[in-house]
């Protein structure tokens, strides 16, 4: 019910952050100021208290209720959402601070299963209301304005209705999501303890994934055995959270009638199966024109007759390889924000100055990156793993783009601001394009340009390509469970069979690569996530073209999209800049950009 962030960025980061400048960190006392702290404790016992009166008030009541009712109980019902999202969200983000202390991790477990216990009795709240008629919803809209402000949210509950078991089971599967979240703190944990040691150094994941960007060849080929040597000894506990996970998954949506392992993702995400499936082709069907042509180009660059998967992020030979310190980093994104429009910087100024940012790389930090947005009433976290690499500006480009968007969004009130993961990424990656293009502008000469484009093309390959093999891998994995048990090796088999296809023929691939899919926290926090990577992109592409061939009034309507958060499907409100994502030839559009750069890529080599 109350979902925790999690690193969602493939990004490559390592220990250490010397030269950086002062990288910030957290300030989480918005949240609360300590796990004993009296308003915490307050929290949790009005919440259960809350919980329960709700229940007695509402439960076998709501089809009697009238419009004003209705909308107060919507509002207490909103009330608990945000107080029970405050508690989680300040456990789940000390935990991601600190993942190895065993303090943290049992007070994140014990607050998520005490917020089970107290919300189970809500239950009956969805199971209620999907049981009400059309058109009594509809008269109870009609008769109240500030009710009808909700119909999006009941109208993705009730888009569920069709899939509802009973109550009984319901409750039972709402009790049982504890057992479920521990798989995913087992493999949190399993990764976040992995020990790696390459040269003789030691190094945990995110150290040593960061060598896989290093300019030898050596290092990276020596990080990418240490990886695979290390994935393969803990190679069965991850098939186990894999089988688990979509066995669970499987009986679930079986038992729901789903007629897809991927249905609940579209539903969530409200969006419709075959604009999902015509993203899908399109990606796929361009993969000789994008990935296949531009690794084509880095083989000759980096002059290898053949790549390996370790030269997959390598450097270019031309490429500066110089630190980007924090401070540049931040004026480089600020700058390029306040020059699309003042109002973005405004917005993404206190994430610097107020401690909604953790940047640097620590002992037991989770890996990645992530904008987690808390609640409305406080304001979102931004974690990084900065290094000061050209890479990590984007992707804090990408992570305030988040921040930015749940900032507009949280005037919509706790249950209307999420917005659906196809959206979610709108901000992020559009963030990242104005960056990048700012940068591309400032350009000294003709090789930073090749430069700049060449870490762009690859981070579109990474966002649109990789992401659309990791769905393929994921729709291959869930309907090879329902058959029966994994082993680590078929789980390998289907994860080489898309990466074989993405990648193209510039690739050979060593032994031990096939074990890579074990450590993408996607497939476990969160199955079929990863598409909505290639959406984000392909949907930023598309926005992108509209506001370079008509830039008037463009930022305006920017703003309304983001500030109406989850409040209205993506063809409303992609209608206001002439785009439609269920209409196939708009993702081309999108791909069109990057093949488009590809272009130019090659005419450099001329």
């Amino acid at each position: 019910m109350f979902q925790l962030p999690f690193p969602v960025s493939d990004a490559n980061a390592s220990s250490g952050s010397e030269g950086l400048g002062g990288l910030p960190e957290w300030d989480l006392s918005d949240l609360y100021t300590a796990e004993d702290a009296p308003e915490l404790t307050r929290d949790l016992a009005w919440l259960e208290q809350e919980c329960a009166a709700f229940a007695s008030d509402y439960e076998g009541k709501l089809a009697d209720l009238d419009a004003e009712g209705f909308l107060a109980c919507v509002l207490r019902n909103e009330k608990i959402n945000g107080i029970a999202g405050r508690i989680m969200s300040y456990a789940g983000l000390r935990y991601y601070q600190l993942t190895t202390d065993g303090a943290r991790a049992k007070f994140l477990s014990d607050v998520q299963e005490k917020i089970t216990n107290y919300t189970t009795p809500l239950v009956f709240f969805t199971l209620e209301l999907n049981r009400m008629e059309d058109n009594a919803m509809d008269a109870l809209f009609a008769d109240n304005a500030d009710l009808a402000r909700y119909k999006p949210v009941f109208d993705r509950i009730r888009a569920m209705k069709p899939y509802q078991l009973s109550d009984e089971l319901e409750k039972f599967l709402h009790d049982l999501g504890v057992v479920g979240d521990a798989w995913e703190r087992l493999f949190d944990e399993t990764i976040a303890g992995l020990e790696f040691e390459v040269d003789g150094e030691p190094l945990n994941i995110e150290g040593t994934l960061n060598l896989l960007t290093d300019p030898n060849r050596d290092s990276r080929e020596a990080a990418a055995r240490e990886l695979a040597s290390v994935f393969a000894a803990n190679v069965k506990t991850f098939a186990r959270v894999h089988n688990t996970q979509a066995k669970e998954k499987e009986i679930v949506d079986r038992w729901r009638g789903m007629p897809t392992a991927q249905t609940g993702r579209h539903l969530s995400n409200d969006v419709e199966p075959e604009v999902v499936e015509a993203l899908r082709d399109a990606v796929v069907a361009a993969y000789p024109k994008l990935s296949h042509r531009y690794y084509e180009l880095k083989r000759k660059w980096l002059g290898l007759d053949v790549m390996q998967m370790w030269d997959r992020n390598a450097p270019l030979p031309m490429e500066d390889t110089s630190v980007v310190g924090w401070d540049r980093a931040r004026e480089t994104v600020m700058s390029a924000y306040a020059g699309f429009d003042p109002r973005m910087a405004e917005i993404a100024e206190p994430f610097f100055t107020k401690g909604w940012i953790d940047a640097g790389v620590k002992p037991g930090k989770a890996p990645g990156a992530f904008a987690h947005p808390t609640v409305t009433d406080v304001h979102p976290y931004v974690m990084l793993n900065y290094l000061g690499k050209p890479r990590d500006v984007m992707t804090l480009a990408h992570e305030l783009g988040h921040g930015v968007h749940q900032v507009l969004a949280a005037d919509q009130g706790e249950m209307l601001s999420s917005t659906p993961l196809t959206l979610a990424e709108t901000a992020s990656v559009f963030g990242e394009m104005l960056t990048f293009r700012k940068m591309l502008s400032e350009a000294k000469d003709e090789n930073q340009r090749r430069v700049m484009l060449a870490g762009k093309v690859e981070d579109m390959i990474n966002t649109v390509v990789r992401q659309i093999a990791f769905y393929d891998f994921e729709c291959k994995l869930h309907a090879a469970r329902r058959e029966g048990e994994l082993t680590p090796e078929d789980i390998g088999a289907l994860w080489m069979s898309v990466q074989a296809e993405s990648l193209g023929p510039a690739f050979e691939y060593m032994d031990g690569y096939e074990n890579f899919w074990s450590y993408i926290p996607h497939f476990v926090h969160s199955p079929f996530y990863v598409y909505a990577y290639a959406f984000g992109d392909g949907l930023v592409n598309a926005l992108y073209a509209v506001y370079e061939e008509t830039p008037e009034g463009f930022q305006d309507k920017y703003f309304d999209m983001l500030k109406a958060g989850g409040s209205k499907h993506h063809k409303e409100l992609l209608a206001p800049f002439g785009l439609d994502a269920s209409d196939p030839k708009f993702w081309d559009k999108g791909l069109s950009m990057i093949s488009g750069f590809i272009d130019e890529l090659e005419a450099m080599e001329g």
